[in-house]
């Protein structure tokens, strides 16, 4: 079954590239495109797509329509393509509720790649701007006491701290010799306990404790 998917972007050219780009495999199908934050709101209400992949300066705001599409929960996932690498929109845009923030530039093959891997619940940020975003929450939150983390058992603690190196739900499981429904199921756990949004937000603090720590 293909995965469809809303494509907002303010400029033509490339919005169709994108889904020139996303159909040309026939695992994805493009059942809307906007060019504005308003009108990417509109389509995913209308259209209820897998994944919402959104500009970031589209008029309206980027960050406007993730707010709105996550709150009304009318496209199961949200991804942002953009050019900006600042790390107040990475941290805003995956507080708000997109699981993946692709920077402009990517191939489609890897573009394709990290979509795919979205829908199946796997969040994207590159390394680059995963180290800007740690920089950003270690000044908004100078302190943090008690730490959430006391709370991970010895399993818990051994599984974040191999999502935090990049590893796939999957990988983890080979790693441990565990199912990876398992360690979906501990995720679902680690994330509670660290009232982390999603992945990422878990892997980024795991990130930030324990660099504290060494």
């Amino acid at each position: 079954m293909s995965i469809r998917i809303l494509v907002a972007d303010d400029h033509p050219i490339f919005r169709d590239g994108v889904v020139q780009s996303l159909e040309e495999d026939g695992d994805f199908t493009v059942v809307a495109t906007a060019s504005s934050a308003p009108e990417a709101i509109a389509m995913a209400t209308e259209h209820r797509p897998d994944m919402a992949l959104l500009d970031l300066s589209m008029p309206g705001g980027g960050l406007t329509a993730v707010a709105e599409i996550a709150r009304a929960q009318t496209a199961t996932h949200i991804a942002m393509l953009t050019v900006s690498e600042d790390d107040e929109h990475v941290a805003e845009a995956l507080k708000l509720g997109a699981i993946a923030y692709i920077l402009k530039g990517v191939s489609a093959s890897e573009l394709r790649r990290i979509l795919k891997g979205a829908v199946a619940g796997e969040p994207h940020v590159s390394p680059s701007l995963a180290a800007k975003v740690l920089t950003f929450m270690s000044k908004a939150k100078p302190t943090q006491d008690p730490s959430p983390f006391d709370d991970l058992t010895k399993r818990e603690e051994d599984i974040l701290r191999l999502v935090a190196k990049g590893l796939s739900n999957k990988e983890v499981a080979r790693d441990l010799d565990l199912q990876e429904k398992t360690i979906k199921h501990y995720m679902t756990t680690i994330m509670s306990k660290l009232h982390a949004r999603n992945r990422v937000e878990a892997a980024l603090m795991a990130h930030e404790q324990w660099n504290r720590q060494i």
